[in-house]
């Protein structure tokens, strides 16, 4: 009897020993974002965002180290690919983050589910991965593509504006994006449209908004690509005849800032604005605005809170991540801070919770930025979730 305690005892502290060990390894961290081209700077504040949470986590999650390897994918499907299985095979990457674009994230999703690694987006939505393709790897912190867009849509049929025009790119994002704004707009579409990913030079499709004599003008167009669309809208003399309306991503401040005062009155929908009054998002605004020379964007926002909800999660399983189910559960239920306040997952892992509406306001030095006008929609959930089988 004396012997068995001994080996009982022996073995228990084996096990507390490899726990401790485990807990203080680094978490494994790979971040993929776009760092290059026309949507660069959504993958910049995307990652800046995280970063500014490690900072303020002291470098770690749940007491672990973090170790975060970022890497471009350059907006591209095929480097994206090699960037996941390196991750996956090479680094065995606990966690993996930041790809903006939904052509990219459905790209690369095979590789991480197929590993079981899990994935945090902080912006990528798509509704695939919401539906019928949902995956127990997969959680989205910011929102799915179409709810932004569901939003915006409310918000102009409530305006009672008869004939729109619709304009977006020619990727899984951009189709949903147009779905989510007439599944709740019930008026008229004059023209929808449809344009190259990165495209920048749009007087074709500035001269077919003109010849549709709409009542409004909806746009998706993250990135420069809405910077060059809106500076050509303009010049246009349109925005004058045609009033442009967007979702956040085509309306946040990287756009305003490039530009300038010509925004000024354009609405636009998202789930954060900078003056949401909690503590966590006046830390993150003030913090973020000291330490990068600028206002910070919803995609910013975005990343920081995909590492608070991480740090949440792997302090809720003591750090022993390679207990997946835990961790999983973990994801799905714990209470994370957030710059938006209280949200909670749905089934298929995504958000549902409020989306808001902003407008574009011009400043006493001549510039212009965003101001907070009211909540469009309450604990909204998307459209695909019925379709998860989780």
């Amino acid at each position: 009897m004396f012997e068995k305690k001994n080996v009982l005892a022996l073995a228990g502290a084996a096990l507390l020993a490899a726990g401790a060990a485990q807990a203080a390894d680094p978490i494994k961290i790979g971040m993929m974002t776009t760092l290059s081209g026309p949507g660069a700077g959504l993958g910049v504040d995307i990652r800046d965002g995280f970063n500014l949470a490690l900072k303020h986590l002291d470098g770690q999650m749940g007491g672990r180290p973090v170790e975060l390897s970022v890497a471009d994918d350059a907006q591209n499907p095929e480097t994206a690919k090699q960037i996941a299985e390196r991750f996956t095979k090479r680094d065995q990457v606990d966690v993996a983050t930041g790809v903006v674009f939904s052509n990219i994230m459905l790209a690369v999703g095979p590789t991480f589910f197929g590993s079981e690694t899990f994935y945090i987006s902080a912006n990528a939505g798509p509704s695939q991965y919401a539906g019928a393709e949902c995956s127990p790897w997969f959680f989205n912190v910011a929102w799915q593509n179409d709810n932004l867009h569901e939003a915006m849509g409310q918000h102009v049929q409530a305006q009672g504006i008869e004939k729109v025009v619709l304009l977006a790119p020619n990727y899984p994002a951009g189709k949903d994006a147009l779905n989510g704004f007439k599944r709740f707009y019930q008026g008229a579409v004059a023209d929808e449209i449809y344009t190259r990913m990165g495209q920048l030079d749009y007087s074709g499709e500035i001269a077919q908004i003109r010849a549709a004599r709409a009542d409004a003008l909806y746009i998706f167009l993250p990135g420069g690509m809405g910077i060059n669309f809106i500076k050509q809208y303009s010049q246009s003399g349109l925005m004058r005849r045609t009033p442009l309306f967007a979702p956040g991503f085509s309306g946040d401040e990287d756009v305003v800032n490039a530009v300038g005062p010509a925004m000024a009155g354009v609405f636009n929908t998202t789930h954060w604005y900078r003056e949401m009054d909690n503590p966590v998002n006046q830390r993150f605004v003030a913090d973020f605005e000291r330490d990068y020379g600028r206002l910070p964007t919803l995609y910013a926002s975005q990343g920081y809170d995909a590492a608070l909800l991480l740090d949440a999660a792997v302090g809720a399983v003591e750090g022993r991540i390679d207990d997946k189910d835990a961790f999983r559960a973990a994801l799905r239920t714990v209470e994370a801070p957030s710059t938006r306040g209280a949200y909670r997952f749905g089934n298929n892992h995504y958000p549902i919770q409020s989306y808001y509406l902003r407008q574009v306001v011009k400043q006493e030095d001549g510039g212009a930025r965003n101001q907070y006008v009211g909540k469009i929609m309450d604990d909204h959930a998307d459209a695909y979730a019925k379709d998860c089988p989780m």
